[in-house]
């Protein structure tokens, strides 16, 4: 299971005009569940953070691999 923050590919979008941030549970190379975020792309140590508070939510099995489990944490300012 892979947590990941970024911003993602958009083949229509140019990349110099991508500004979403995602987070997604990954497992292999499927995406089990996706959700835009508050952040900016340039919050790099929140991105970090983040993942690190998704990742022990899943891990103490504190939420399911949703997307909707994953909104409050999206959601959040850091």
């Amino acid at each position: 299971m892979e947590v990941w923050v970024g911003v993602p590919d958009d083949p229509y979008i140019a990349k110099s005009e991508l500004s979403n941030v995602d987070l997604q549970l990954r497992e292999g190379s499927n995406v089990l569940a996706t959700i835009t975020t508050v952040l900016d792309p340039d919050q790099t140590s929140e991105a970090l953070q983040l993942v690190r508070e998704v990742r022990a939510a899943i891990e103490a099995d504190q939420i399911p691999l949703t997307a909707s489990a994953l909104e409050p944490f999206a959601d959040r300012l850091r």
